[in-house]
């Protein structure tokens, strides 16, 4: 049933699609994805394009912000678990979800997305809000707040709407921070093994801004994304200069 509705919306899918596709298969066919050390084994990392990312732990598939229609995730096993972060279309997109959602995947959003769901989403969805936590196919899920806090970027991402998560799963803490500035929430989160962090303007924030807080909150590994535009090498330069305890990896979320 999944492999024919993914069939379906790979035909009528645009360019913006086939661009995702050629991405998520370089990556995973040629280049075997990304794999990060937790306690209890290595958690692999595909990036899919700009905010996009599959995450594979052990026999667990997470798709974190879905978008751009079936055929980026054409090579990828099905979602036991899809997190939505907010409702901007770079993030969340129905028509997206209504072709990756199998009938045992369990989807965990914000609440302002879940109340956007279409009909056909809502039996696999759950929402979180800032503050709240669950737990999904074994993996602890933490909803931590995601926002703006410049003046001239209030307007989009006001606090207490949108999401990040922390994921807790084999034996480590992994954090996707969604769109944000380098909140006090983020920097103090504790304990963080793999860290995905956002840096474009003027929706999210400076390099200079991502590289310091992730200087305070010192994940073991942290990869930019969500960055189009931005100086990464400059970001990977700052938070050396900071810690040698950091690792700053580098990826293709925008190669194609």
């Amino acid at each position: 049933m999944k492999l024919t509705r993914r069939a379906a919306m790979i035909t009528g899918m645009t360019g913006l699609a086939m661009l995702g596709t050629r991405i998520s298969r370089g990556f995973a066919q040629e280049e075997g994805g990304d794999t990060v050390s937790l306690g209890e084994g290595g958690l692999t990392v595909y990036p899919v394009s700009h905010a996009s990312v599959v995450l594979e732990a052990g026999d667990t598939v997470i798709y974190v912000d879905p978008v751009g229609g079936a055929g980026p995730y054409e090579g990828f096993p099905e979602p036991d678990l899809i997190l939505i972060t907010h409702e901007h279309s770079d993030h969340y997109e129905p028509e997206t979800l209504e072709a990756l959602v199998a009938d045992e995947t369990q989807m965990i959003t914000n609440p302002a997305v879940f109340d956007m769901l279409p009909d056909s989403l809502r039996d696999s969805a759950s929402q979180l809000a800032n503050g709240e936590s669950t737990e999904v196919a074994g993996i602890g899920i933490e909803a931590i707040p995601a926002y703006n806090t410049t003046e001239d970027r209030l307007q989009y991402h006001p606090e207490g709407r949108d999401n990040g998560y922390v994921l807790s799963l084999m034996g480590g803490r992994v954090y996707i921070a969604g769109d944000t500035e380098d909140i006090p929430e983020m920097r103090a989160l504790e304990d963080i093994d793999l860290a995905f962090v956002p840096m474009n303007l003027p929706y999210t924030m400076t390099v200079e801004q991502a590289a310091s807080a992730v200087a305070e909150f010192a994940p073991t590994v942290v990869y930019p994304y969500h960055y189009r535009g931005s100086d990464v090498e400059r970001f990977k330069s700052l938070v050396e200069e900071e810690s040698n305890d950091i690792e700053v990896r580098l990826a293709g979320w925008y190669d194609g």
